[in-house]
């Protein structure tokens, strides 16, 4: 049986049992009420014709019959019941609608009325079954002297029933008929609003959705229209670093989810962005969910980019390398040419100056042993950033009171490592590009233990650009934020990441990123991070201090 098909007989039966039900019970309230009028009416009457004094009065004369059964007709008349019947206290009528009856034993019993108490009920007498009252004749010192019998043939009282429940059956049939349309109405709509699906249909897509939503690699973030959250897939519980998916849903972005994919999913414009969700770059992509025509919400598809961001990061600096080495290279050409020149035209003093001048090493030799930087992967690092530069016209200083000692592999320590290539890595980015062509970068890296438990890595970057503006200092570390004109793309969107990621790795580390202004020109970062001693030691307190 199809869905609508149930609907409608579900639907049927619960309008026509309300209707009949009500019908029958509003049926049995007005038979009831039509029997305690009549009920009333006659006990009136019957106490009325009991009290006359001329009915009292007539029992004591040789011929009742004659003064009671016309009064007795006369108030049956106007009263409106079929027969007011008197007799005395032999049970012998005196008065009757039918005057050959009178003088005779009454039918039925009248023991109730003649002890002195009032009778009320139903009994078949010479005119048929009746709906009765029986009530005693007082006479002198209070004695029963007689009986008053008022009554009212059931048929009578059926048939007035019937004719005052005409109306009250059209109507019920009235209100079935409508319910039943009404039925039938709300079928077909709840159908079109499933769009005709039946239950085992829209089960099937349930699961199908749930297991699609679920499966899948990327991470699904849905906002209602009312700007709520409804949806979070695993996927997107994962990267968001979320428990409790479920208990999320129903809320709104801003107060459960990281501000910047909070704005993401309010904004208008963008479509497709990079964000930053606690240390992961994420790729985000917005689309609007559609029924028909009508927006019903937003939906953010999001994808781990953070891996692909440090390759193209690392991508950078292995191009960055090659291309300064191929500068090297050109330069130690022009260089041996010099010095062969030099040579061939018996120069020999001159060479030897040559070579004293120009030195004994390139670029990849100016981090020497003596800055103190002994951690290879931080050396090969800055390495590379000052052959970046130097194709630039940027120097790039080592401070010689720089200290690091090696770190030792491990979980731990290889984190840490990775952090400070990332610290390093995007403070020189940003000096680099602040000096654009021309000018210097000097850097800081110093080991110290102010606490007995625990050791402390300062990095200090200063360079000579344009700095920053103190009105701008807090918001350069809110992700997204740059003060550099964006190129067209989807790179535009990739910028604002750097400062924001070294702030969110100091603070899990329990330090701090500061920005003051360079003595003569341009700007200093300070990053204070701590050191592996002080993780493995403690490394709840650090993770109570991890930003949301």
């Amino acid at each position: 049986m199809s869905l609508r098909a149930q609907l409608l007989l579900l639907q049927m039966a619960i309008v026509l049992v309300t209707v009949i039900g009500t019908g029958v019970v509003a049926s049995w309230l007005q038979e009831q009420q039509l029997r305690n009028a009549y009920r009333d009416r006659m006990i009136a009457v019957a106490q009325s014709v009991a009290t006359l004094p001329s009915i009292i009065d007539a029992l004591g004369k040789p011929d009742p019959a004659s003064t009671i059964q016309p009064i007795a007709e006369v108030v049956r008349k106007a009263s409106n019941v079929t027969y007011i019947v008197v007799a005395n206290d032999k049970g012998i009528r005196y008065s009757h609608p039918n005057p050959d009856l009178i003088g005779e034993h009454v039918s039925t019993d009248p023991s109730t009325a003649l002890s002195g108490h009032m009778y009320v009920g139903t009994q078949t007498g010479t005119l048929g079954t009746s709906w009765r009252v029986k009530v005693p004749i007082f006479g002198a010192k209070h004695a029963v002297i007689g009986v008053v019998s008022v009554g009212v043939l059931e048929a009578d009282l059926r048939s007035e029933y019937l004719g005052n429940s005409v109306l009250l059956f059209i109507t019920i049939g009235v209100a079935a008929i409508l319910g039943v349309i009404g039925a039938a109405w709300v079928s077909t709509v709840i159908r079109k609003r499933i769009y005709g699906l039946e239950p085992e249909e829209i089960a099937g897509l349930l699961e199908e959705r749930e297991a699609l939503l679920h499966g899948v690699r990327e991470g699904i973030v849905a906002v209602d229209e009312h700007g709520r959250i409804a949806l979070i897939n695993d996927a997107a519980a994962r990267l968001l670093e979320i428990d409790q998916p479920a208990d999320l849903v129903g809320m709104r972005p801003a107060d459960v989810l990281d501000a910047e994919l909070a704005r993401f999913l309010a904004s208008d414009d963008a479509e497709q962005s990079f964000i930053l969700s606690g240390e992961r770059v994420l790729l985000a992509r917005r689309d609007v969910a559609k029924t028909g025509d009508r927006p019903v919400g937003t939906i953010a598809i999001l994808r781990d980019n953070t891996e692909l961001h440090a390759l193209l990061r690392d991508l950078d600096g292995a191009h960055g390398l090659a291309e300064g080495l191929r500068a090297q290279a050109h330069g130690f050409a022009n260089q041996l040419h010099v010095i062969s020149g030099l040579l061939e035209l018996g120069h020999v003093d001159e060479a030897v100056a040559f070579i004293a001048r120009v030195g004994n090493g390139g670029t990849l030799t100016s981090v020497s042993s003596s800055s103190g930087i002994a951690d290879l992967e931080i050396s090969a690092l800055l390495l590379v950033k000052q052959t970046q530069a130097k194709e630039l016209g940027i120097a790039i200083s080592i401070d010689p009171a720089s200290t690091l000692s090696p770190l030792a592999a491990g979980p731990v320590t290889d984190a840490l490592r990775n952090d400070l290539l990332i610290v390093i890595g995007n403070l020189l980015d940003n000096a680099i590009e602040a000096c654009q062509h021309g000018g210097h970068i000097s850097i800081s890296i110093v080991e110290q233990q102010p606490h007995p438990k625990h050791r402390e890595i300062l990095v200090r970057v200063t360079d000579d650009g344009p700095g920053i503006p103190s009105a701008l200092r807090g918001k350069v570390f809110a992700p997204g934020y740059s003060s550099k004109p964006a190129p067209s793309g989807l790179q535009a969107t990739g910028r604002g990441i750097g400062l924001a990621l070294v702030k969110r790795i100091a603070e899990r580390h329990g330090g701090s990123v500061e920005v003051s202004d360079n003595p003569d020109l341009g700007a200093t970062f300070t990053v204070r991070l701590v050191s592996a001693d002080f993780v493995a030691a403690d490394r709840s307190a650090l993770h109570a201090r991890r930003p949301s």
